[in-house]
């Protein structure tokens, strides 16, 4: 059942308790102080997708890609399933992204992956989704955003927020993680001065080798006797100047900013707007291939996405 009035007023409400949280939080942490203390709140809707209308994705909202990725590698990630336009639908209020086992164009498995990209694309911000998961070894469900400069920019240079995703094996435990690059040590102009020289220096001696791939600034969280495939959950990310605050259901689990020690190069993630994706992966890097006890087809199903901005105010 969609939700009323009445509870996207409370909706409302949670969103401004949550940002005055933000605020203690970062004061506790010594992020802020009396004269740069920033409030902040969630309430203005940018973006709002709620899947009211049976039949195909929202074509003005959503690109619907196709095949196994740009160099046919399983989307860099050696994932099985060939992306198919088909595997996406909108019933009953529902989005069903829905990975099927059957052999299409060399892959054993199909799936869908759904962008917003040049349809929206939003720097700062709260990004939310309610969502039910599938559950099996080799499920792969993910909420997450790229930079919208990854064409002239190459991950993992232009970002990667992954606000959500799952192991299917793993049905009470999801993860967050965030994608960057190493660095790149580029000799200042003189009239820049000793410091800059300074740092150019550091990084040449010091280079870091980026937080992306395989070693990402991560973070799982445990549901604890709860799980993901029998029950919606809101997962949810609240993004401004210099921090990612990662939220289940409302419940803050973790904050990224560029002084973490698992930010192993570059903070990318002030340099502009990301838009968002979603989709079933099967098999991959992640969570490893489907084994004999993982049942198909297997179903995502959203109820709602939405986006609302960073009001920030000194």
């Amino acid at each position: 059942m969609k939700k009323g009035n009445q509870m996207k007023l409370e909706k409302l409400s949670l969103l401004s308790q949550r940002a005055l949280f933000l605020v203690l939080v970062l004061l506790g942490m010594g992020c802020a102080t009396e004269s740069t203390q920033t409030v902040v709140n969630f309430t203005e809707l940018t973006f709002a997708e709620e899947f009211d209308v049976d039949g195909p994705p929202n074509p003005g909202k959503w690109i619907l890609e196709q095949g196994r990725g740009p160099n046919e590698d399983g989307w860099g990630n050696n994932e099985l399933q060939y992306y198919r336009p088909e595997n996406a639908t909108v019933s009953n209020g529902y989005l069903i992204i829905t990975a099927k086992r059957e052999q299409f164009e060399g892959a054993s498995y199909t799936s869908a992956r759904m962008t917003t990209k040049g349809k929206f694309e939003q720097q700062y911000g709260r990004f939310e989704a309610r969502m039910r998961l599938p559950y099996g070894q080799g499920m792969w469900p993910a909420f997450w955003m790229l930079g919208a400069d990854i064409d002239t920019n190459p991950w993992p240079g232009a970002g990667e927020i992954d606000i959500m995703e799952n192991k299917g094996r793993t049905p009470s435990i999801i993860s967050a993680a965030l994608h960057g690059p190493p660095d790149v040590c580029v000799e200042p102009p003189s009239t820049e001065g000793p410091d800059a020289y300074n740092a150019y220096l550091n990084c040449l001696q010091n280079p870091r080798d980026g937080y992306f791939g395989d070693d990402p600034a991560f973070k799982e969280y445990d549901l604890v006797n709860e799980r993901v495939d029998t029950e919606f959950h809101v997962y949810g990310v609240e993004w401004g100047p210099q921090y990612v605050n990662f939220y289940v259901d409302d419940v803050l689990f973790k904050q990224f900013t560029p002084e973490d020690e698992e930010i192993d190069g570059p903070w990318v993630f002030d340099k502009g707007p990301f838009y968002m994706l979603l989709n079933l992966a099967v098999g991959g890097n992640f969570d490893g291939p489907p084994n004999a006890e993982t049942v198909f087809p297997q179903s995502m199903l959203v109820d709602y996405v939405r986006v609302y901005k960073y009001n920030g105010l000194d």
